[in-house]
């Protein structure tokens, strides 16, 4: 692949205002053999540039299937294919066991169900069909798969699927994006990459906003690439509508890019200073509207007539927004939040901070497989093009790219409040954009020492840490590492003498680095499919490959809860996909022990401890063997997981439950959420999430009481504590309940029927 100057009015970079390639010419075919980076070369009159031909022009209209196969006549005829069959693997491999995680994340598929039920649900984010309360996040992330559920009916593939189709779909962007400019090659390493970093085959299998962020991140990133391009509008504005959709599926996060991108825009981009600044302000506004229409429409909605806002302290999105889910995030000052805010430097309940932590034990076998290859390759490519023109396009995707990983990176590594493993996934398009790119460039170069020199050494690298990673887990694949590291020598000793050897002994060291340095990633992605996942908390790869637990929703805390074990895959654990929702469907939460490393769906997928004394470690002790289980069945009480409800528990919350508003009504959402899934029926969550949302107020519950909206209240769930007034609000609830109203026992479950006082009352 060479990177070759388009056509210009004579800066070399093909992306100068007036003489910009008209529409359809590929930098590729510019005439001029110097690469982008270097200085310009005459355009020699004899050889025009070739535009893609069109049909009219020359030649005859290809049938669409042959152009679909075929793909742009400018490029091999194998890159189209190639590109097919990747994302063929990539359907073929998220798809690939789907069902074994259930419900995955009950509190957003609860949330899911409702939206599929109740339109004024899916508009708001509630959990459940009656409005109570919203979900913790704006409901952007909610809406395809809510959809889809209306349309095929609720189970795990209806859930699922949604987001394995985001999965593909971000694969494909990332390939147009890395195609335009250094080949069909490049785009085909940075999918296949992205594909196969563990963390992203969790969380495009899984029904977290994660998965919906990362592929509106790559979107944004190539509408930027295309904006630097050719200066065109147009690209600006779908860059911050993307941005904004971002927002509204996981708020701030989606922020964390803008700086590199646009001060990259302000410097590079091939039009005047004032049409730059003009741009950069018509995207901030698209951005604003894109995002800013569902907020205005909550904020400015009568609070009395819709749900209360989950994770906010008073009922407003935009104290959310800034608050639990904003700064809160960075200075670990998180009212509401498990455990009641807090945080820290250093080591903190949220796991250790500092430049390392990409890297450590706890999140380096999701994300860091190819991290420092790409952190080499990354300045190769700034050093080869430090003396390219303002708009060089090429140096201008190694900084687009660039800048959103070590920004994201940075902001990931020294954040002070929650923090999830899986966030991580939004580093995956970044990091396979740049070995991509990297690696093609330096591969056209590999007649200079340097450049040969520097792919070896990434090469190197990329060895030497998946052998450290491997090592971690060394009861699993113990033989892979030693291939790894032996293996990826080898390629980077035949790298750095390429040069000498034949066409195809030095293809065969660059395959044979290229092997080395994802098979670690890919076994820990075979891993991951190969699992089901479900709960709050989840992580990628075989038992043991990363070491951080605790409650979750939006974080977990360090260690986990005392007694906290890992999970195994023993027991009747495998077969909790099947089994776990009782006859109300899929596992909607496990009742496993509370695991301290949160593997494999902390303790409900890979192990079923608690309530089948399977595999528990140590662990919080689950729902029991009786029908429905323990309200609050999963790990803390129910804040990981909830219960196994079992067919007489959905038999007495169905019962005449349409004379109610709410079937019944439990502290937490994941204790709710399990009831809510297997009955069909809205069951409201107290306090939200984490039990902690000062909604209802205990005067709000006697009303509802009063009025005979709620038929149960389940015992159990929530934090049991930890937020000051508003996890008094629960408990205050829970008291007056078991005070006043009569008990009923199903199995180990404990229900409390809200329409028979007991004498005393």
């Amino acid at each position: 692949m060479t990177t070759q100057p388009d056509t210009s009015t004579g800066n070399g970079t093909g992306t100068s205002g007036a003489g910009d390639p008209s529409p359809g010419t590929d930098a590729r075919f510019a005439t001029s053999p110097a690469p982008s980076w270097g200085p310009p070369a005459p355009t020699l009159p004899s050889e025009p540039v070739r535009p893609a031909a069109a049909p009219g022009a020359g030649e005859p209209a290809r049938p669409f299937l042959h152009r679909a196969w075929r793909g742009r006549p400018e490029d091999p005829r194998w890159a189209r294919p190639a590109f097919l069959a990747l994302l063929l693997a990539t359907t073929v491999l998220y798809l690939y066991g789907l069902s074994a995680s259930g419900y995955a994340n009950s509190f957003y598929s609860a949330a899911v169900q409702a939206g599929s039920q109740s339109w004024k649900a899916f508009f708001f984010g509630s959990l459940d069909s009656a409005n109570a309360i919203t979900v913790d996040k704006p409901p952007a992330s909610l809406w395809p798969m809510a959809l889809s559920v209306r349309i095929f009916g609720l189970s795990s593939w209806a859930i699922l699927v949604p987001e394995v189709l985001m999965g593909v779909a971000t694969v494909g962007v990332l390939y147009a994006a890395l195609r335009r400019r250094f080949g069909p090659a490049a785009g085909l390493i940075a999918g296949a990459v992205l594909a196969l970093t563990p963390v992203a085959a969790l969380m495009f299998r899984f029904n977290n906003p994660d998965a919906m962020l990362a592929l509106l991140m790559t979107v944004t990133v190539y509408c930027v690439i295309r904006g630097l391009e050719d200066g065109r509008t147009k690209w600006l504005v779908w860059a911050g509508v993307a941005v904004g959709f971002a927002f509204l599926a996981k708020t701030l996060q989606a922020f964390l890019i803008l700086p590199p991108l646009a001060v990259l825009y302000a410097v590079c981009a091939p039009v005047s200073l004032r049409k730059r600044f003009a741009q950069i302000g018509l995207s901030a506004g698209a951005m604003v509207v894109a995002g800013g229409w569902w907020v205005a429409i909550v904020e400015l909605w009568p609070a009395s007539s819709r749900p209360y806002i989950g994770g906010s302290q008073n009922n407003s999105f935009l104290e959310l927004t800034f608050g639990y889910n904003g700064l809160g995030r960075i200075n670990g000052d998180e009212t509401g939040s498990v455990g009641g805010g807090g945080g820290g430097g250093g080591t903190g309940q949220w796991g250790e901070t500092g430049w390392n932590r990409m890297f450590n034990s706890e999140i380096g076998s999701q994300i860091s497989w190819l991290l420092p290859a790409a952190l080499i390759l990354l300045v190769a490519g700034l050093v080869l093009t430090r003396k390219a023109n303002r708009t060089d396009l090429t140096r201008g995707s190694f900084l687009a790219w660039g800048g959103a990983l070590l920004m994201t990176a940075l902001v990931f590594s020294y954040m002070a409040g929650i923090f999830h493993q899986y966030y991580t996934v939004a580093l995956a398009p970044y990091i396979a954009a740049v070995v991509g790119m990297g690696a093609t460039v330096l591969w056209e170069e590999r007649g200079k020492v340097w450049a040969s020199l520097t792919l070896a050494g990434a090469a190197t690298a990329s060895a030497a840490w998946g052998y450290v990673l491997l090592d971690r887990t060394s009861d699993y694949l113990p033989w892979l590492k030693w291939l790894v590291l032996v293996g990826g020598l080898t390629g980077a000793l035949g790298l750095i003498f390429v040069t000498r050897l034949g066409r195809r002994l030095a293809l065969a060291a660059a395959a044979l680095s290229c092997a080395a340095a994802i098979a670690g990633p890919t076994a820990y992605t075979l891993s991951t499919v190969n699992t089901g996942h479900s709960g709050s908390i989840v992580t990628a790869g075989p038992s043991g490959a990363s070491t951080m637990g605790g409650p979750g929703g939006g974080g977990g805390m360090r260690g986990g809860f005392p007694g906290g074990g890992q999970n195994q895959q023993n027991g009747d654990g495998a077969q909790n996909g099947q089994q776990g929702g009782g006859t109300g469907g899929p596992p909607t939460g496990g009742t496993g022990g509370f695991p301290g490393q949160n593997q494999q769906g902390n303790g409900n997928t890979q192990g079923n401890g608690g309530t089948r004394g399977g595999n528990q470690q140590g662990g919080m002790p689950g729902g029991g063997p009786g029908e429905g289980g323990m309200g609050g069945g999963g790990g803390a009480g129910g804040l990981l997981n909830g219960a196994n409800v079992g067919s007489a528990a959905k038999a007495l919350l169905s019962k005449n439950a349409g004379d109610y508003t709410w079937a019944a009504a439990a502290i937490g959402s994941q204790n709710s959420a399990s009831y809510q899934l297997a009955t069909g029926k809205p069951v409201m969550a107290i306090g939200g999430f984490n039990g902690t949302d000062p909604s209802p107020t205990l005067a709000q519950f006697k009303k509802y009481v009063t009025d005979g909206k709620i038929h149960y209240f389940i015992s159990g769930g929530g934090m049991g504590g930890g937020g000051g007034a508003s996890s008094s609000a629960s408990s205050r609830i829970s008291s007056w309940v078991t005070a006043n109203f009569k008990k009923v026992t199903v199995g180990s479950a404990t229900f409390y029927d809200l329409t028979q006082p007991t004498s005393s009352s």
